[in-house]
């Protein structure tokens, strides 16, 4: 169970290397790699609580290894998997009247932004050294390193704005605030980001929007209030145009100001205690209750409200759902309509190798050719 498997697997992670003691060969890192069916049994054996019914003696010490584990363990379906259900996709997008797709940070990883709840991701990673050191973990390090405007668009971002393109998908919503759907080319018209963009700043009096080139937030500001809010004192100076946020407790000011009512610009950036933007959430809204077909890329959908746009679509809702973990609105997926078929697709994968298949099937390849020559696709 411990190779290295090419399909149908999951990988784990867990907070220990390895020891004889240990069913599993955790490596160096806490993390293993086991057949789908082989990882079942292991997971309901750490689960029984009498050993009366178990067929796998495991100690005390591994099960709580073991069911932590389960809380990011990462499915991983087979290539003919991925390419029976993208054809299946496919048909759902094609005979849509209004599909939508929702994503989340699993599109942007392979752009080189880590995501949050991955085996690798930031929120697991700050959870499992918790469990190490049984220590209180920071968050004042998020996003730290990204080069926001080196940053190119994923082959799942370039596919959906050529779908939005085609006419086949009508709009996106995004939990992301990495600006590469923008970049991507799906029109503003057809994009909602529900937790802001790090090139948008706004005018906190009148409104104005401006589209920068460059990352607009001002990290000292936000690092300095947190500061305060963790030891009451920072070693940085508090800057002059700095007012901490009465929601999140950071600030939001650039340190720019307005063209048209020199007013103080704002990023556009939601964090943890930030209400949404009435207007993005708006548009949101209503075209999630048009929709007869949703698309959801690379997110487990456990953010509120954002995740409940989701189920907002027209009866019966065609749902697909790809990402590497398991979701609570799987079931939906396979859930069965009036005519006795399975209502979506639940595909466990990479959002980029799934797209690269569903792109097979809606577009003749002298299509691609051509397109990945205007955009200049490399992928």
């Amino acid at each position: 169970c411990s190779a290295i498997i090419e399909d149908d697997r999951v990988e784990i992670v867990g907070s220990a290397a390895g020891s004889d003691e240990y069913i599993l060969d955790w490596d160096s890192k806490g993390g293993a790699v086991l057949h789908i069916d082989c990882w079942n049994e292991v997971l309901r054996n750490a689960r029984i609580r009498r050993s009366k019914g178990a067929t796998i003696k495991i100690s005390s010490v591994e099960k709580s290894l073991i069911k932590e584990a389960a809380k990011t363990a990462e499915f991983h379906d087979s290539q003919i998997t991925i390419q029976n259900k993208a054809k299946k996709i496919a048909d759902l997008i094609v005979n849509a009247k209004y599909g939508i797709v929702f994503t989340g940070a699993g599109i942007s990883t392979s752009a080189g932004i880590g995501d949050y709840r991955g085996k690798s991701g930031k929120w697991t990673e700050q959870d499992r050294q918790a469990i190490i050191e049984d220590t209180p973990t920071s968050s004042n390090d998020d996003d730290d390193g990204v080069p926001y405007e080196e940053l190119r668009p994923t082959y799942t971002h370039e596919a959906l704005a050529k779908l939005v393109e085609m006419g086949l998908i009508k709009h996106v919503i995004s939990q992301n605030g990495d600006g590469l759907h923008g970049l991507s080319g799906i029109p503003k018209e057809c994009l909602s980001e529900l937790h802001g963009n790090v090139f948008l700043e706004i005018c906190e009096d009148c409104g104005e929007k401006y589209d920068r080139p460059f990352y607009v937030l001002d990290d000292t500001s936000s690092q300095y209030y947190e500061d305060i809010n963790e030891s009451g004192q920072s070693s940085l100076a508090k800057p002059l145009h700095a007012v901490q946020c009465m929601l999140c407790d950071l600030s939001h000011r650039t340190g720019r100001s307005c063209d048209s009512c020199g007013g103080y610009l704002k990023d556009s950036i939601i964090n943890f205690g930030d209400n949404l933007r009435e207007d993005v959430l708006t548009t949101a809204e209503r075209v999630a209750k048009e929709s007869d077909l949703c698309i959801s890329l690379g997110t487990t959908m456990t953010v509120t409200p954002a995740c409940d746009l989701v189920l907002m679509g027209q009866k019966t809702l065609r749902l697909v759902i790809v990402n590497r973990q398991k979701t609570q609105f799987d079931y939906l997926c396979i859930t069965k309509d009036d005519k006795k078929m399975d209502c979506g697709a639940r595909v466990f994968g990479d959002c980029d190798s799934v797209m690269r298949e569903v792109m097979v099937y809606l577009m003749k390849e002298k299509d691609k050719m051509k397109w990945k020559k205007r955009d200049k696709l490399d992928y």
